[in-house]
């Protein structure tokens, strides 16, 4: 008889941060009877939580030089985000720890290199790191990859082998949903039922929000849409999703998004559709200054 499978004691934590409710995955990460390893990953999980909600200083603070390789590398993207116009010596420090044998494969270093050169949209580099695999959490972000590169043929091979692995995982359905929007059309529907069953489960958070609202953008329905990226705000005033979500949405409803588009400049300024607002900024005042 096959031995029963030993319990996931950090199953709900995994849940709490895949779904963006981090502060209940810190509120609830006090476990005991863990293992050394599950216990680093307690501790991983917590601190990315921390890094989500904004709080890079702490996790800067909390996590010293002896701590785990997979700490260190949490560290370090809470050092690369807090601090944009010193990212090259971050950058350069996750190289050298990448290139280390004795530490280069390390799942969570991989990861997070995985998150800072996406980041950086250099996607070629970061899949050197995440391609191979290895746990769900790098198939999902490959999944985030391809997307990012217009490759939803390669997402949806990744999609498939997150499938084989465990069709019913949280980031198994999330990365399926990403997909369903980013292939459009009659996905969009899949998609979103997808969030509409997370939101039947689990407690509702920005994430969630923010899904169900992209789709409902898709479909034209702008103004459910709005009623649910208004919650999201709610429980999230600078969420840069839900600011950028609704400066779209109050253009198509031809409402003024003038408010949400200055609070994501203040709080969120390398945000693509900041960058981008600029940009047309820039380029209009050239042609004004063309014609004067």
């Amino acid at each position: 008889m096959a031995a029963a499978a030993a319990p996931d004691h950090l199953f709900h934590l995994r849940n709490n941060f895949y779904l963006g409710s981090f502060q209940a995955a810190i509120n609830n990460s006090d476990l005991s009877n863990l293992s050394p390893d599950d216990a680093v990953e307690r501790d991983c999980l917590v601190y990315r939580s921390y890094i989500a909600l904004g709080s890079y200083q702490l996790v800067i603070n909390e996590i010293d030089s002896a701590a785990a390789t997979s700490l260190q590398a949490v560290k370090l993207l809470a050092l690369y985000l807090s601090n944009p116009h010193d990212k090259e010596s971050t950058i350069a420090s996750l190289k050298e720890w990448l290139a280390d044998p004795a530490i280069g494969s390390n799942a969570i270093l991989r990861l997070i290199a995985g998150i800072v050169f996406m980041h950086e949209e250099d996607y070629i580099e970061a899949l050197k790191h995440t391609n191979a695999g290895g746990t769900m959490e790098l198939h999902a972000l490959n999944v985030q990859i391809f997307i990012k590169m217009h490759r939803s043929d390669y997402a949806e091979r990744q999609l498939r082998v997150m499938q084989q692995i465990d069709e019913d995982h949280t980031l198994t359905q999330l990365a399926n949903a990403w997909l369903n929007l980013a292939v459009g059309g009659s996905k969009i529907q899949e998609a979103y039922l997808i969030f509409q069953d997370f939101s039947e489960k689990y407690p509702m958070t920005g994430l969630i929000l923010n899904g169900k609202a992209a789709c409902c953008m898709h479909m034209g329905n702008f103004d459910e849409a709005e009623t649910l990226l208004l919650e999201a705000l709610n429980k999230d005033a600078k969420d840069p999703e839900t600011l950028a979500n609704l400066v779209v949405c109050s253009l198509h409803l031809s409402k003024s998004s003038s408010r949400y588009l200055s609070q994501l400049k203040l709080t969120h300024p390398e945000h693509i559709l900041v960058k981008r607002a600029s940009s047309a900024e820039d380029s209009f005042e050239r042609a004004v200054q063309s014609v004067a």
